[in-house]
């Protein structure tokens, strides 16, 4: 088309980032995608402490202590519950984001984190344990609904050309909340047993901040103009977050995808399953979301000091070398975040987790020899690390990245309540059962992490395509040439009509007779 070149001339100019989409990104991920993170490791340093609590609980209300496999199954359901509520929380995920918008879900999932903090800092004022499972799954219910709409949101705010940096930014706060709960963590700041209820209740702070601020940030201008046919606030919400007044380019974009939509609204999980036009794109999704948390990464995060532990690293120095991990993690969040313009997603998740593999299957070497190799130890330690750094890298974002970009505006918000419920399930399995796994199974655990990480890659690297610097559109119609895969039946999917494109074509603001991509 002659207006082609005129069109990517002009889109490369809106490619640059702006404070109010670099505003908007952080303070999203710091009210949302930090709390994910710290409350990953936020139970690992205290857990003497919470183990004692729930012990002494224990003995004041039936007249003696707990077995050391009840206090096993208590603990683990404490660590795996928050994954439990995550999973429950992924489940609405469409819903919300269809009724209150992207920004609007984000700003009143925030009272949950205020009942959380209740729940976890008063019991053991209270002296309940239930109190803190309960505000573990309250937190679970949080990070379940934002783990999602955070990475829609920045998707769908974002040119295409900042969509995999802007995408990957939560990631690093994802790193920076495991860090804080590592250096909170040490004996010196929170780690003693006076603090514990302090040190799981602070999660009120970054949501405080978010409640107060994120509200007067506009709404996702894809969501305003697409679902709910409203223009005028989608052209003023481009003109905000590009800081330019001439944002003809990214309307005709999105009128180009809701022109493809008009005959269809939002679609279910069930629609979404049932939909062999985009079975390549659902499987894709379920692949890495669980391949994420399958992994072994939360293995590490949920119990490092028992980890550093077997390893034979001695006590007082556990916490350091777990802050230690904490900082390198970090380190590789923005490496990947900086990088993923540049290389693409494919590369970053097919390195990572092919790297994670390498590491899980070395760890089990080191612990099997580190008897009689005592250097063997530092090697152990440095696979968890080479397991975070890799995670961190690639693992940790991209999935959220690539569920947002592998699916047109129907799609989406049914592709992350797959991705996202199936994502949690693996987070709760692993959470709850790797104790058990690591008694019975010894040193040779880490092999079905490493397994895990081998087929993801392969099947990131037959199978996904690039998305960088592709819109929407366009990474759908690379989909739609494929063979399809276990094609649903002709109209299993009902479409349902959409009303008010006329009025979209209608509108002052119509382009006509402009180019098309």
């Amino acid at each position: 088309m002659e207006g082609r070149p005129a069109l990517h001339a002009h889109r490369r100019i809106t490619g640059h980032l702006t404070f109010p989409l670099l505003a908007t990104t952080l303070l999203a991920s710091f009210g949302s995608s930090l709390l994910y993170g710290y409350n990953l490791a936020v139970v690992n340093s205290p857990a003497v402490h919470i183990k004692a609590f729930y012990n002494a609980t224990w003995s004041r209300r039936y007249g003696q202590s707990l077995s050391q496999e009840l206090l096993t199954v208590m603990y683990s359901l404490t660590v795996s519950v928050f994954a439990l509520g995550g999973l429950v929380g992924s489940f609405p995920v469409g819903m919300l984001v269809t009724r209150y918008g992207r920004k609007g879900t984000l700003v009143r999932s925030t009272l949950l984190v205020f009942l959380a903090g209740f729940l976890m800092g008063f019991s053991r004022y209270l002296g309940s344990p239930e109190m803190v499972m309960a505000g573990r799954f309250v937190m679970g219910l949080h990070s379940g609904i934002c783990l999602s709409v955070v990475p829609m949101y920045l998707g769908e705010i974002a040119p295409k050309t900042l969509r995999g940096f802007l995408g990957l930014v939560p990631s690093i706060f994802i790193c920076l909340g495991v860090f804080s709960a590592q250096v909170l963590g040490l004996p010196e700041l929170l780690g003693e047993d006076g603090y514990w209820p302090l040190f799981l209740s602070l999660v009120v702070i970054p949501a405080l901040l978010q409640l107060m601020l994120l509200h007067w940030f506009p709404e996702s201008p894809r969501y305003l103009l697409i679902e709910k046919n409203n223009i005028w606030g989608a052209t003023d919400a481009l003109r905000w977050f590009l800081g330019k007044d001439d944002v003809r380019d990214m309307l005709e974009e999105m009128q180009e995808e809701q022109h493809s939509l008009s005959s269809v609204e939002t679609i279910s999980a069930w629609q979404l399953l049932r939909d062999g036009s985009v079975r390549w794109q659902t499987l894709s999704v379920a692949v890495i979301n669980m391949g994420m948390q399958l992994s072994g990464i939360d293995a590490i995060w949920f119990y490092t000091n028992t980890i550093f532990q077997h390893a034979g690293i001695p006590g007082p120095e556990i916490p350091y070398t777990t802050v230690g991990t904490g900082a390198i993690e970090v380190l590789a969040g923005l490496l990947g975040c900086f990088t993923v313009e540049k290389l693409g997603r494919r590369p970053l998740i097919v390195i990572g987790f092919s790297f994670m593999g390498v590491c899980c299957a070395s760890i089990t070497l080191a612990l099997l020899l580190q008897a009689t190799v005592p250097w063997m130890r530092y090697l152990s330690v440095a696979c968890v690390i080479g397991i975070i750094a890799g995670f961190c890298m690639g693992p940790a974002g991209v999935p959220f990245l690539m569920t947002a970009e592998l699916f047109k505006q129907s799609h989406r918000p049914a592709a992350y309540i797959v991705g996202g419920s199936l994502n949690w399930l693996s987070n709760f399995t692993v959470g709850f059962v790797f104790p058990f796994l690591q008694m019975s199974a010894g040193a040779f655990c880490y092999l079905v992490f490493c397994g895990v990480c081998v087929l993801v890659a392969l099947y990131v690297y037959i199978v996904i395509p690039e998305t960088k610097n592709k819109t929407f559109m366009e990474i759908n119609q690379i989909f739609a040439t494929r063979h399809p895969f276990l094609a649903a039946p002709a109209g299993a999917v009902k479409m349902v009509p959409l009303g008010g494109y006329g009025a979209l074509e209608n509108s002052s603001l119509e382009l006509s007779g402009s180019s098309r991509e």
